[in-house]
């Protein structure tokens, strides 16, 4: 028998297949939107199991390849799984070389900029990653600064994009001057690096607290106090007058960081201020108690030395309140069993200094409530009658 003629599809059917085909797209993209949602919302464990349905549905050679795993490895962040988020963005940077492709299709810098951050070896492999997310973003900005006078019904939005971009780029310039601060100290030219990498980076996003920061670290390492001051000051003035959820406040960490640097260049009433803010918004931070009687402390040091008998109820006052914040902080580093044994021994070694001059404290009435003890320039003002002190 002949064989039959394939019957033709009608074109009701070829209808139905690109229906049925366009269907399928449309799912997937939403499985990666409620996806994203579920990881803003906190829910990690939906979000991973949401975006690995997306992504065994695209395929590794689909259109939105680059996005599901670059999400993946978002995920793979959040918990805590540093091995496989690496190997998503490294599968991601296949699919997109370049950093050129939309970022709804996983294109852009994230991938680089997170395998910067991610590197095993650290170093020069953390600089060559950051340098390729730089290199995305600057064609970014680049194509949004072509496209302001193509589309002006949009200008306004294009501008808002480029700014967020310059931010990201100076953001990304400070942290590979931040990796020839530490990692790559030793190479020769790690402080022409830095000052490149810095005055790029200000002039790119002036109005970036974290971009006069990073000036700031470069000035001290380069024993330039003075200079650095200068850079810490600007950098607060831009944003302490702002509420917490402000966007310009920059963030937890980066904050901590910098009381570290007021101490450091002799700013302790700057760094009072900066740690009450953030004991008012996180009160387990180990790290800020002790930070926050540690500047107490040098500040009563300070004023001890100067032998002025004025002062001698200020300092002991600076201390008392300094032994509170130290003891708190140890009460919190012994409940987390804290990693940082050598903060949790400087602690200890501050609290006797304190106890050898202004003896044993009360043992009865201890007041946790010791950030609400301050007033507005940043001292503490204790009361001579107050019966609350923390012990030891």
């Amino acid at each position: 028998m002949a064989p039959t003629k394939p019957q033709k599809k009608s074109k009701k059917g070829k209808g139905r297949d690109r229906a049925r085909a366009k269907a399928a797209e449309v799912n997937t993209r939403e499985l990666l939107v409620q996806a994203v949602a579920k990881l803003e919302e906190g829910d990690v464990e939906s979000a991973a199991r949401i975006a690995r349905t997306a992504y065994a549905h695209i395929g590794e050679n689909g259109r939105q390849a680059g996005a599901a795993l670059s999400l993946l490895g978002q995920i793979s962040v959040e918990l805590g799984d540093g091995d496989s988020a690496r190997q998503y963005f490294l599968t991601a940077v296949k699919v997109d070389e370049d950093g050129l492709l939309p970022e709804d299709l996983g294109g852009g810098p994230e991938k680089f900029l997170w395998l910067a951050q991610l590197s095993e070896e650290g170093g020069h492999d953390s600089v060559a990653w950051f340098e390729r997310g730089a290199t995305a973003l600057r064609a970014q900005i680049q194509s949004l600064s072509e496209a302001l006078d193509t589309r002006p019904l949009t200008r306004e939005e294009q501008e808002a994009n480029i700014v967020e971009k310059r931010r990201k780029l100076a953001d990304t310039l400070c942290a590979v001057a931040e990796v020839y601060m530490t990692d790559l100290s030793w190479e020769e030219d790690a402080e022409a690096r830095c000052e490149a990498l810095i005055t790029e980076a200000t002039l790119l996003a002036p109005e970036l607290a974290e971009t006069w920061q990073t000036v700031a670290n470069v000035r001290i390492s380069q024993s330039k106090t003075d200079e650095a001051k200068e850079a810490l000051k600007r950098s607060m003035k831009l944003w302490e007058h702002l509420e917490p959820e402000d966007p310009a406040v920059p963030a937890f960490p980066t904050r901590v960081s910098l009381v570290r640097l007021l101490i450091e260049v002799g700013l302790e009433e700057k760094a009072i201020d900066v740690s009450e803010r953030l004991i008012d918004e996180d009160d387990l931070s180990v790290e800020v108690w002790y930070l926050g009687g540690y500047a107490r402390f040098v500040s009563g040091e300070k004023l001890k030395e100067g032998g002025q008998e004025s002062d001698v109820e200020k300092w002991q006052g600076l201390w008392r309140s300094s032994r509170k914040w130290l003891f708190q902080c140890l009460r919190i580093f012994e409940a987390e069993e804290y990693e940082d044994e050598r903060l949790g021994e400087h602690a200890q070694e501050l609290l006797g200094t304190i106890k050898a001059e202004l003896g044993e404290s009360p043992e009865d009435g201890a007041d946790d409530d010791v950030w609400e003890d301050t007033t507005d320039d940043g001292y503490d003002d204790f009361d001579e009658d107050e019966d609350a002190e923390m012990q030891q």
